[in-house]
């Protein structure tokens, strides 16, 4: 009566089929050692040195270390197999022969040892050259993965240690990580950790290689961020599959990661270019939504600034282009670090006139107060620009500055060739009007602001002004500081 052998019975039946081939093996490369070339048989004193070692460990009992130390070994007997059966030609059949039984009886003792069949599937898979990392403790590990990858156009580096991996993933763009579990001093658990917690390589895929058949420590290397998982002794097509498809994820996230390196690259270079020409909160607004390129405003209650150099055409006349230049640079550059610090939008220069806004885009509950605040802070400016132009041999100059609050309407004004983020409406020419009647070094502001501030300010010459184009007088009020408070 048939029956089906149990795991022990099947351990001595691939075992007892090993230890065959390998005397064979031992006869014939004693018999051709000296037809062989130095590589060659080098490969075959490592191979008859691991069925040495397997020697040892069969009939042994085996914990969960002993397996994973036996499917070591079994890896390293076929990939000097293999190695061997690539480098031997037809003149050494015998040997090529004995070295076949052998691989069908790793694979035999694969699936006996594991429940899981290898395959014996021996097609090329085509990849593109990959960087790959291969970790584990056991130099002939390394070498035999090293040289089968190398032979598939592969750069392979090692390491013998958890230590010695992190290293080299610090100093090299690594394609793909082929990681031992079991290792001495740091292991591959803590090695895998530290990589998916690192921001700069933690997209590096990493496929672990073990020898233990553990469900649960398959799972939890899954969890911890690994991309695969493969057992010892590996089969070369699915190793060679599973860097492939490491090497495509590397390279997509590259491509993906340049791309968005790319993006900060012009998004900081559109911010420092246009924000030469635009506040930082509207270059903001378009970066961040899209529509805001699109033509049209919304009614909008703004506090409205416009200054300009007094008596500066008159000046401009008597100076050369180069001075009327350097000096309005100068003036334009100060007071435009002081009306963004205080976070208004400028609309435009127009010679030396400035005009900003305080409340669009952004609108802010303290629009007036900042609008004063920002001011004062111009007129406070103007002693330094002076005693700058007087050191050039340039005249001093005194600016007269306009506050008025109303509702214009903000947004996108022109065609879809040519627009700009302006405002319109009746409070501009109001303020217009104000500021061509204010003194220089004077402050005026109209009493709609000055309803508006929070804060209290000494008010001087508190006037009804009739401004041109205007029906109705216009109440006025000469600011000169802040108080406290």
């Amino acid at each position: 009566m048939s029956h089906t052998p149990t795991k022990h019975q099947g351990a001595a039946l691939w075992s007892d089929v090993i230890r065959r081939v390998i005397v064979e093996l031992r006869g014939l490369f004693s018999d051709i050692r000296s037809r062989l070339d130095e590589a060659a048989i080098d490969d075959m004193e490592h191979l008859l040195d691991a069925a040495q070692r397997l020697e040892c460990m069969l009939g042994v009992s085996q914990d969960s270390d002993a397996a994973h130390d036996m499917m070591n070994v079994l890896a390293a007997m076929r990939g000097y197999a293999e190695m061997l059966l690539e480098d031997l030609g037809p003149a050494h059949q015998p040997i090529a022969d004995a070295l076949k039984r052998l691989l069908s009886a790793i694979e035999t003792a694969h699936t006996e040892e594991t429940g899981i069949e290898p395959g014996a599937d021996q097609r090329t898979i085509a990849t593109d050259p990959g960087f790959i990392l291969a970790v584990d403790d056991l130099q002939e590990n390394r070498e035999l993965v090293a040289r089968y990858l190398s032979r598939s156009g592969h750069f392979v580096v090692t390491a013998a240690n958890g230590e010695e991996a992190l290293s080299t993933l610090g100093e090299s763009d690594v394609d793909v990580v082929l990681l031992d579990l079991v290792m001495p001093g740091m292991d591959g658990r803590e090695v895998l950790r530290r990589i998916k917690e690192h921001p700069e390589y933690r997209a590096t895929p990493v496929i672990v290689i073990s020898g233990r058949q553990d469900m649960d420590g398959i799972i939890e290397c899954i969890e911890a961020g690994a991309d695969d998982y493969l057992f010892k002794p590996f089969n070369p097509v699915l190793l060679q599959a599973r860097i492939k498809a490491g090497i495509e994820r590397k390279r997509w996230h590259d491509r993906e990661e340049q791309y968005r390196q790319q993006l900060e690259r012009n998004e900081k270079f559109i911010r420092a270019t246009f924000g030469r020409y635009l506040s930082d909160e509207i270059v903001t607004d378009i970066l961040e939504r899209p529509e805001g390129l699109e033509l049209g405003g919304d009614l909008r209650e703004v506090t409205i600034m416009m200054s300009d150099i007094r008596g500066f055409t008159t000046l401009s006349e008597r100076l050369a282009p180069a001075q009327v230049v350097t000096m309005l640079n100068r003036y334009l550059g100060k007071m435009t670090d002081i009306i963004l610090a205080h976070q208004g939008t400028i609309d435009e220069f127009i010679g030396d006139a400035i005009l900003a806004v305080f409340g669009a885009p952004q609108k802010r509950d303290d629009d007036a107060d900042r609008a004063v605040k920002c001011a004062l802070a111009m007129q406070a400016a103007m002693e330094e620009i002076n005693a700058e132009n007087v050191a050039d041999g340039l005249p001093a100059v005194a600016t007269g500055i306009a506050l008025n609050t109303g509702k214009v309407i903000a947004g996108n004004i022109g065609s879809e060739r040519r627009s700009k983020y302006g405002f319109v409406g009746h409070p501009m020419n109001v303020t217009s009007r104000i500021e061509d009647l204010s003194a220089g070094g004077e402050i005026l502001l109209s009493d709609s602001t000055f309803r508006k501030l929070s804060h209290r300010y000494p008010v001087c010459d508190t006037r009804e002004l009739k401004v041109k184009g205007i029906d109705e007088l216009v109440t006025v009020h000469r600011i000169e500081a802040a108080t406290d408070g």
